[in-house]
């Protein structure tokens, strides 16, 4: 015997149906939003880069000091 679920087409063409619907439930956020939470997601991600940079460039003067 096999381990196989079957799904009849029926089956596959209700669960596209019902995310459709959820597709339509979405709230897409507009030109503003999006440029605002992108320029935070920028700055973010550059001043952890930063924070991130400094602690490797301190963490290896320590090394060295110490080797």
């Amino acid at each position: 015997m096999s381990d196989k679920k079957e799904t009849s087409p029926a089956l596959k063409r209700s669960w596209f149906q019902g995310l459709k619907q959820e597709f339509k439930k979405i709230t897409w956020p507009g030109k503003k939003q999006l440029a605002r939470e992108t320029t935070v997601v920028l700055v973010v991600a550059i001043i952890v880069g930063s924070v991130i940079t400094v602690v490797d460039w301190l963490l290896g003067l320590g090394l060295d000091f110490l080797w």
